[in-house]
């Protein structure tokens, strides 16, 4: 569909950060510019390129990648690090923020020759903005997260509740929210209970913070109806534009059929609808073996029917201690152990899946309440402690497992006996009934939402409008002073 003039052509960069999790929502956010006849540019590093290049092979004529070469080496790490997960040491990760923040000469080059008329930049680039700025280009701030989570963070970092507690396990407030959320000190991330300048990450909390109302507004990959009190309130708070366009992965959803897929839904379909659990914790958690034999006991007492994606090969001859002795072959009916990649969204949707063990990033999150499937919550890092409390407190659609601190990669371990609860409580009984029937609700809300006439699908195009608004003034302004 091309629905605006040559004349008055948008052009949008986007500029995601460098993990998976970041990218995909960008993709689909480019597609659906590029389907109003907006040319579109992605920056990325090469990492992500192949990948990147196969998601949008349909849309070659209207979408260009351009790679950035990441700095690695000038901050120490070795050269193929040039994505998130790759940092995988504390210390790896505060130089990859460092070196993120070397990109800015590389931008201002690349905003100079294109001169687009808007930059959707990932909220963990701060300093884009003052790129952007110097060229007039209006920035979009994309956070990857929901509003709840944005609200929390406000709330945290105004107040500080955290520095109130004599320990890191005593609970607090979080003040000015909707619903009474706790927290404690344990499942925040370091660097924002020490949001001083002595770090890397500390540095860029505080840039995120201070940016904020300088961008044109923030796009929110949520929809209105799942948390309409945080998307009003977020609004209020932040003092910006926001426009809540999800769920992204439902504008742009393409099965695909590896093998991995294939051999999955042929096993749901021999199994009974909801009767599933499905258990997987996203691209950059990464457990150690005690923590993965903790999940394969849980599981098994359960005694619930399982899909479980881990990140090991299987070696020949080895054996893997990371399973109780003869589990495969115990569960050879029950539990199907998925390795490396899944295809999540056929999964979730299949009829066969009752729940799903999840760390709670975003976009799981999304694809779970889209497919109607209620949650067993084990947040990792990142904003995923929050987004946990949205998920069992506010919308009450799932269970806590009870990971009680934030640790990146690794998590907190939890043990046997709890997972073995957390999993028979969303499958099991009334209130996963309950649970059920309230996540489907909001199932059909997601669907809605990105239909023609729906909330988000009205959000996107009052922002298309209003870049196309401005561009067209632009134009305008041009052409009168070319005349004089």
């Amino acid at each position: 569909m091309r629905s605006e003039s040559h004349e008055h052509q948008l052009h949008v960069i986007f500029f995601p950060y460098m993990a998976q999790g970041h990218l995909i929502p960008n993709i689909h956010m480019a597609k659906l510019f590029a389907s109003k006849g907006t040319k579109v540019t992605i920056l990325t590093t090469s990492h992500f390129t192949p990948f990147l290049a196969k998601s949008i092979e349909n849309n070659t004529s209207q979408i260009n990648i351009l790679n950035i070469k990441f700095p690695a080496t000038e901050v120490g790490l070795p050269e193929e690090v040039d994505s998130s997960p790759a940092a995988r040491t504390p210390e790896m990760f505060e130089k990859f923020v460092q070196a993120c923040g070397k990109l800015a000469p590389q931008l201002d080059q690349i905003l100079e020759q294109h001169l687009p008329d808007c930059l959707v930049c990932d909220a963990l680039f701060p300093w884009a903005t003052d790129v952007a700025e110097k060229f007039g280009i209006p920035t979009l701030l994309f956070n990857g997260t929901c509003n709840f989570a944005m609200c929390v963070v406000a709330s945290l970092f105004l107040h500080e509740p955290y520095k109130k507690v004599s320990s890191d396990s005593e609970h607090f407030l979080i003040p000015d929210l909707p619903d009474q959320i706790e927290l404690t000190a344990s499942k925040l991330p370091y660097f924002m209970k020490h949001h001083d300048e002595s770090t890397e990450l500390g540095k860029l909390y505080i840039a995120i913070r201070e940016v904020e109302r300088r961008n044109y507004g923030i796009i929110v990959n949520s929809f209105y109806e799942l948390e309409p009190a945080y998307a009003d309130l977020y609004k209020k708070v932040s003092g910006i534009k926001t426009w809540q366009i999800g769920p992204l992965f439902l504008s742009d959803y393409n099965m695909s059929n590896s093998n991995n897929q294939l051999e999955c839904m042929k096993w749901l379909d021999t199994k009974k609808p909801s009767s599933v659990i499905y258990v997987s914790f996203g691209s950059v958690a990464n457990f150690n073996d005690e923590q993965l034999m903790e999940i394969a006991t849980g599981l098994e007492a359960s005694g619930q029917q399982f899909i479980w994606v881990v990140k090991k090969e299987k070696v020949e001859g080895v054996e893997e201690e990371w399973l109780p002795e003869g589990f495969e072959e115990r569960m050879k009916e029950r539990g199907l152990i998925v390795r490396g990649w899944a295809p999540q969204v056929p999964i979730l949707e299949h009829e066969a899946v009752g729940g799903f063990v999840t760390h709670c990033g975003w976009n799981s999150i999304l694809e779970s309440v889209c497919a109607g499937v209620p949650m067993v919550t084990w947040p990792v890092a990142a904003e995923q402690f929050f987004n946990e409390k949205l998920v069992s407190q506010v919308l009450n659609i799932g269970v806590e497992v009870g990971a009680r601190k934030w640790v990146r990669m690794v998590g907190d371990f939890v043990k046997r006996e709890r997972i073995r609860n957390a999993v028979s409580r969303i499958m099991e009984g009334e209130e996963a009934e309950e649970m059920r029937r309230r996540v489907k609700s909001l199932a059909e809300m997601g669907r809605s939402a990105i239909k023609e006439a729906g909330s988000s699908m009205l959000d996107f195009n009052a922002l298309f409008h209003d870049l196309r608004s401005a561009r067209i003034a632009r134009d305008s302004t041009h052409r009168q002073e070319n005349v004089h």
